[in-house]
């Protein structure tokens, strides 16, 4: 046998070899959907007051992890340097890294905020990944789906970071309301891990453990298997709502609409001659700030205030909405000489371009979408009758229908010192980062915002402490 020919009878064993065997864990975890959260999930949450802040959380590995813990500290409070804030936030969407400090922050409340440094962002959460590219075992893997599965990084974030929560013990503790985005491979779309998303698949989001949501949030393409969630039409107990129907009367439209792409993803989660099992992956793939959901469940309520309830659109008076991004800008050098870019750094920038040319429209749709609905909003409550207004508001409350604000603005190493700035950019996107790094990342996200003009004019506007 000529020598140069064993090389391709090798991976041609492997690639047939990985037509028939799945080396990895990726059973799905999730349950058919039960009555008691068809209730729950229809009933309205009571959490939206007359001040509200609502996040984005971007991706980044540990780096977005840590900047947005800074952010949310500073919005706390932190070391005395402005007015405490933290529980006018009502609302986080986040993707990849951003997606591990929701999460925990969530479950874990105002004690998240100090315990999160020690029990999650100094873990190396690369210590038990499969890496080595030359290991015959691991390049199965690779071709069958991925390097690594739920025995690696799922794991980690279950026992370490999380607990064993599940969803459930998230929404016990009711704000701020969390949406933890992927992206499902097969149909192109934002996929969150909310009651909405879950209802479509007629499964249970409560028993659901939280490390299955943000592992899939973070679940980088190759380096790990998809996340797997199960469908289950045939234990519907709800149609679908009429709106989603009528976006599909159109066929053009689901090519170039992003909402009737999501209306016909849920038709799909229902025919099981399509769809059996949901492969999830990471979530910046499709929007690496977190916002396409937003705009999508803006779109599909099919109210002037949704996705508030009415409720929530009598009361609120201001919406600050930060979008925090812990994006790199272009990295390496080879912009400067006639050679290169490598292989590997044509891969990397041509998967950035397209990730960072999503997240650009997506934010700037994000900004437009604000502002029509902050004049919905104002057209509803001008068009309400008194009795309406009355039935929201305690008795002493002051009212103005068009007395309702929305500022959007973003917080990044734009807004920090030079030296600060360059410090925070040239942290790699990695699972695991020094002490020093993670601290310097922390600070990055709490100065940012502490240089805030929005936050500066939402102190100065916020009603007084006992509201």
């Amino acid at each position: 046998m000529p020598a140069a020919l064993l090389p391709w009878i090798v991976l041609n064993a492997t690639v047939l070899l990985s037509g028939c065997a799945t080396p990895f864990d990726n059973q799905p975890l999730n349950r058919p959907i039960t009555a008691g959260f068809v209730t729950q999930s229809t009933a309205p949450r009571d959490i939206v007051g007359r001040d509200v802040i609502g996040l984005s959380l971007s991706g980044g590995g540990m780096r977005a992890a840590a900047f947005s813990l800074g952010v949310l500290k500073a919005l706390a409070g932190d070391q005395g340097r402005a007015g405490d804030v933290y529980d006018d936030v009502t609302f986080i969407s986040s993707v990849s890294g951003g997606s591990l400090t929701a999460a925990y922050v969530a479950l874990h409340g105002r004690d998240g905020l100090d315990g999160m440094r020690e029990r999650v962002l100094l873990q190396d959460l690369e210590r038990d990944l499969r890496l080595d590219l030359l290991s015959p075992s691991n390049l199965l893997r690779l071709l069958a789906g991925g390097l690594n599965d739920r025995s690696n990084l799922a794991h980690r974030l279950d026992i370490d970071a999380f607990r064993g929560a599940t969803f459930a013990d998230l929404y016990r503790r009711n704000k701020p309301d969390v949406w933890i985005n992927a992206t499902d491979l097969y149909n192109r779309t934002p996929f969150p891990f909310t009651p909405q998303a879950f209802m479509a698949l007629c499964s249970d989001l409560p028993s659901l453990p939280v490390s299955e949501a943000v592992a899939a949030s973070m679940g980088v393409p190759l380096l790990f298997a998809p996340v797997v969630l199960h469908t289950f039409p045939e234990h519907c107990l709800t149609p679908l709502p009429p709106r989603l129907e009528a976006l599909l009367d159109d066929p053009t439209r689901v090519a170039t609409d992003p909402v009737a792409s999501v209306a016909r993803a849920m038709r799909n989660y229902r025919d099981p001659t399509r769809m059996r099992f949901l492969k999830l992956a990471d979530g910046g793939l499709t929007d690496n700030q977190g916002l396409s959901s937003i705009l999508i469940a803006r779109a599909l309520s099919g109210t002037a205030h949704g996705p508030l309830n009415e409720a929530d659109a009598v009361r609120m008076r201001r919406m600050l909405f930060f979008i925090v991004d812990a994006g790199r800008p272009p990295a390496g050098d080879w912009a400067l000489t006639l050679d290169g870019p490598s292989g590997v750094d044509v891969g990397v920038a041509a998967a950035d371009s397209a990730i960072d040319a999503a997240t650009r429209l997506s934010s700037a749709a994000f900004r437009t979408m604000a502002t029509e609905w902050r004049d919905s909003i104002v057209r509803h409550r001008c068009a309400l009758d008194a009795a309406t207004v009355r039935r929201h508001l305690a008795n002493d409350e002051p009212w103005a229908c068009d007395d309702v604000q929305i500022t959007v603005e973003t917080i990044s190493a734009e807004a920090l010192p030079p030296a600060q700035a360059r410090r925070l950019r040239e942290m790699p996107t990695r699972l695991a980062l020094p002490p020093e790094d993670v601290d310097a990342a922390i600070a990055a996200g709490r100065d940012a915002t502490l240089r805030s003009p929005a936050l500066k004019a939402h102190l100065a506007a916020r009603r007084p402490a006992g509201r």
